[in-house]
């Protein structure tokens, strides 16, 4: 078969869809010979050939007509080929119907329009030209009750053109038993009208487009036609009459539509106005939604919203936005204004200071508000210290009692320094002494004390934000969350950084100075200078703290210090806290070691002369446990801890701590002095139940001068031996300086003064016996040179060894010890007195060399034990100043019986003598 006669082929069409009247383009192959070969073309059924253009045998264009079916092929049918077929089908949409005022590019059916009236009389609101199936598609009501949907969907309308539209709800009301193809065309559908209404004219002139193209074509053939016959420009012509009818046409459509035109352009004016006003809703509420969300606090969102408008309006050239912007403005800057006051209003916790300063920073605020919430805190923190200070000088003033009504220390949890001060439980030698707590201590503060706690308490309370804040600002946390110390910090702010480090470090320096001022205004007024006294003190002091309190003060200041360096403050900050903890140790022992010596001499004069076996008072054990009382209250203080130098380090400060020293012991070396000195009658309670002696009794005497010599002598020996050698160790124990000086110049004193107390005594008990030696050997007119035989050793010589027995029993019960000591010296002064005496005889007679030689060998025999060299060169030299006993052994036998004899009767008395002996053997 030829080529000729094959049917045709149609294998496309453009456009593959539209409604009907669309122009299209079809094709394919063997689609005919010429125009006369074409003899039928349908597209889905209907029979298009009348608007049929045959271009070639691959391409024809027509309009589609009206057809029953929706989609169907393109059928061409050829005298040389016959009927053909298709490969491809064209689908055929309704027509959109079309308004009254709406553009068209081809002539309108009225019947559509009277339909498209009917429709929207069903319930479209006048001034809206929207479809009332806005999916194109069927619309297939539900069972469900409008009750019910009510229900599910509460506060919704299943009104498209409501602003609660729920899709929903449309859905399941229209379209329930609807497939899923049809809702895919009927989206399909929402987006072809959604591009017409943005394309808006434009989409109108491209979808006319072909009728301009035929219209023009039109015109074009008639104005060659009427050229050709010369009849363009006729008067009376078909032109000229179409001309008219055009014009008339025109008109009278304005006339007719002008009312409804103009109350469209109204509308449309008004539903544009609505519209702007619903877009751009946001920026025309903002500044009554600023207003409100400031009242409420939510700065966040104001910030978020401003953001958002400065972003979008922030550069707009419209008026209206321009004008609704300027008043965000306004009310921005007011918010700037109001957070920057809360900013520096005083006091404020460090979490509401960085939130204002982040909120002032997302609001561009001018200047540096950091920096100066920096400036507001340092000038708060100091006039709260120096208010703290006026407060307690003027309720000191006011009511000089101890306890001021200002503190408030019972919320204080730091641990109290004061706890090892406590009252010594027993005042015996021997016993240890124990530390207790005065519950009552608080409620006797002194107001100097208790102000530098109040003042540590401020500080600590206020400066570790106060810095907590400068370390956010300089790591840039204080103005983002995550904010590094990197480029997040503004460094726009014409301050260089090194700047601001020196800066704070004048504001930390300028608390610490504050602080230290006012304390050593309060604890230590003479280290401050004239002209700052009545800045930093104004206390009136009337007495000097205790050392008690001044180490409490110590620790409050030393707490104060661990908790800045805790903070990780430089130290070179902190060194003049440092400072004043040295000076105020410094003071502390020395006012310690003076209440310690004026202590010791209360003491002294609270002497209760109650002689233990030993013959000592408690004053040497009282004496000791005051000064260790002293020292182990110091102990803290003289402890040195991280970063602190020794009390000791500076000469003069060693020097004086030696003076207070030695000025102590020599406060107990003239306290015993002065008692020994003192006339007042005093009763001696004497515990003589030692089993050795006379069984237990306890009896009282009444207190001689003697007795208070040897008391006080007692009572020296053992300070030397035991006293100032154990408070030496204490001190030495307690780094104190200058040891060996102190011990050296103490005992010196003390021995000197024991050497004077000991020949006062010697001298009051030796006087009277060897005075009464003269007169008791020449009684009765004796002679050396003439008298009788001696018979025995007269009483003189007793008189005298009694009244030595007397001394010895007069120590003995004061103090055994010192027995040895005093009668050694008695009878050496008695062998002195009797060897002068015997060297004053100008002659002896046999008689009188034999009483003479009698008397002294029972004297010397008798007080043996008690012999010193001294004393033995006397007795020989006595003996020696004799004439020698002749060679007769009757002589020397009747010495020897005569001594016996005295020794005998005298047994009793001279029991004394025997008893040391045997007690000094043991020894």
């Amino acid at each position: 078969m030829s080529r000729s006669r094959q049917p045709p082929l149609v294998t496309g069409i453009s456009p593959n869809e539209g409604i009907p009247w669309t122009k299209v383009t079809i094709r394919g192959e063997n689609l005919g010979t010429g125009p006369t070969d074409l003899i039928g073309l349908t597209i889905c059924g209907h029979n298009c050939l009348l608007t049929a253009e045959w271009m070639s045998a691959s391409k024809i264009v027509c309009r589609v007509g009206q057809a029953k079916n929706d989609k169907g092929d393109i059928i061409v049918t050829t005298k040389s080929g016959g009927k053909g077929t298709s490969t491809v089908s064209f689908k055929l949409l309704k027509p959109e119907k079309i308004g009254i005022l709406d553009q068209s590019a081809v002539w309108v059916d009225e019947m559509n329009y009277y339909d498209m009236r009917t429709d929207r009389n069903k319930g479209i609101p006048p001034l809206s030209l929207r479809p009332a199936n806005p999916l194109g598609i069927e619309i297939e009501k539900s069972k469900f009750s409008q009750k019910d949907l009510e229900m599910l969907f509460h506060g919704m309308s299943a009104d498209f053109t409501s602003e609660n539209f729920s899709a929903a709800w449309y859905l399941i009301e229209n379209h329930s038993n609807t497939s899923f193809e049809q809702l895919k065309m009927a989206v399909t559908n929402l987006k072809r009208q959604a591009n017409k209404k943005s394309e808006g004219s434009l989409a109108y002139v491209k979808g006319g487009l072909s009728t301009f193209f035929e219209a023009q074509d039109a015109l074009s053939a008639i104005h060659q036609k009427l050229e050709a016959d010369g009849t363009e420009k006729v008067e009376g012509s078909m032109t000229q009459k179409l001309e008219n009818v055009l014009n008339r046409a025109s008109n009278t459509a304005d006339t007719l539509f002008q009312e409804v035109l103009g109350r469209k352009d109204k509308a449309d004016s008004t539903r544009n106005a609505l519209n702007v006003l619903q877009r751009f809703k946001f920026l025309f509420n903002l500044p009554l939604n600023i207003e409100r969300n400031i009242q409420k606090g939510d700065y966040d969102v104001v910030i978020n919203d401003y953001e958002k408008a400065k972003s979008l309006f922030g550069k707009t050239e419209v008026q209206v936005f321009k004008k609704y912007y300027a008043e965000v403005e306004t009310r921005i800057e007011a918010l700037r204004e109001l957070l920057l006051d809360k900013l520096l209003e005083t006091p404020s916790t460090l979490h509401d200071q960085k939130r204002y300063i982040r909120y002032l920073s997302d609001l561009h605020a001018p200047g540096d508000p950091a920096w100066q919430c920096i400036g507001a805190q340092h000038k708060w923190i100091l006039q709260l210290m120096h208010n703290c200070k006026e407060g307690y000088v003027k309720d000191l003033k006011g009511s000089p009692g101890l306890h001021s009504p200002m503190l408030d220390l019972d919320n204080d949890t730091r641990p109290s320094v004061l706890g090892h001060l406590g009252q010594t439980a027993s005042l015996k030698r021997g016993s240890s002494f124990q530390s207790g707590r005065d519950d009552t201590w608080r409620y006797k503060t002194p107001h100097r004390v208790a102000f530098v706690e109040k003042l540590t308490k401020l500080v600590l309370s206020q400066l570790p934000n106060f810095w907590k804040l400068w370390i956010s600002y300089v790591n840039g946390s204080l103005f983002s969350e995550t904010a590094e110390k990197s480029g997040q910090i503004e460094r726009s702010k014409n301050v260089s950084y090194c700047h601001l480090i020196n800066d704070i470090s004048k504001m930390i320096q300028e608390v610490m100075h504050s602080l230290v001022k006012l304390t050593r205004g309060a604890l230590l007024p003479l280290s401050i200078r004239d002209g700052e006294a009545k800045q930093y003190g104004g206390w009136e002091v009337k007495c000097e703290l205790s050392g008690q309190w001044l180490a409490h003060a110590i620790q409050t200041i030393r707490l104060t210090h661990e908790s800045l360096t805790a903070l990780e403050i430089p130290n070179d900050l902190l060194q003049t806290i440092q400072d004043l903890i040295l000076d105020l140790r410094v003071r502390c022992v020395m006012v310690t070691l003076q209440h310690t010596a004026e202590e010791i001499k209360r003491l002294a004069e609270k002497e209760d002369w109650i002689v233990d076996n030993e013959g000592l008072t408690s004053l040497p054990c009282q004496f000791e446990q005051c000064i260790v009382r002293s020292l182990q209250s110091l102990k803290g203080v003289l402890e040195c801890k991280p970063g602190e130098a020794s009390v000791f380090q500076q000469p003069k400060t060693q020097e004086e701590v030696c003076q207070l020293s030695i000025n102590i012991m020599q406060v107990i070396i003239e306290s015993s002095n002065a008692q020994a000195s003192n006339d007042t009658k005093y009763h001696l309670s004497v515990d003589v139940s030692s089993p050795d002696l006379f069984g237990s009794i306890h009896e009282d005497f009444s207190l001689t001068s003697e007795q208070r010599l040897l008391i006080v002598l007692s009572n020296c020996c053992y300070l030397e031996r035991h006293t100032f050698l154990n408070i030496a160790e204490h001190f030495e124990k307690h780094n104190f300086q200058g040891i060996e000086k102190i011990t050296q110049v103490s005992m010196a004193s003390l021995k000197e003064l024991d050497q004077r107390l000991f020949e006062n005594y010697i001298e009051l008990k030796a006087d009277p016996i060897v005075g009464s030696l003269e007169p008791g050997i020449y009684a009765g007119y004796f002679d050396w040179k003439d008298c009788l035989p001696p018979t025995g050793v007269r009483n003189y010589l007793k008189e005298a060894l009694v009244n030595i027995i007397a001394v010895h029993a007069e120590v003995f019960t004061i103090s055994k010890e010192l027995v040895p000591r005093v009668l050694s010296k008695v009878i050496e002064a008695v062998s002195e007195e009797l060897s002068r005496l015997m060297q004053c005889v100008s002659s002896f007679s046999k008689n009188g060399a034999l009483q003479a030689r009698l008397e002294i060998c029972a004297l010397r025999d008798t007080v043996a034990v008690y012999l010193t060299p001294e004393s033995k060169s006397s007795f020989k030299q006595a003996l020696e100043a004799l004439p020698q006993l002749s060679s007769g052994a009757d002589k020397k036998v009747l010495l020897e019986e005569l001594l016996n004899k005295f020794k005998s009767s005298m047994h009793l008395q001279l029991t004394c003598f025997q008893a040391a002996s045997s007690t000094m053997m043991k020894t």
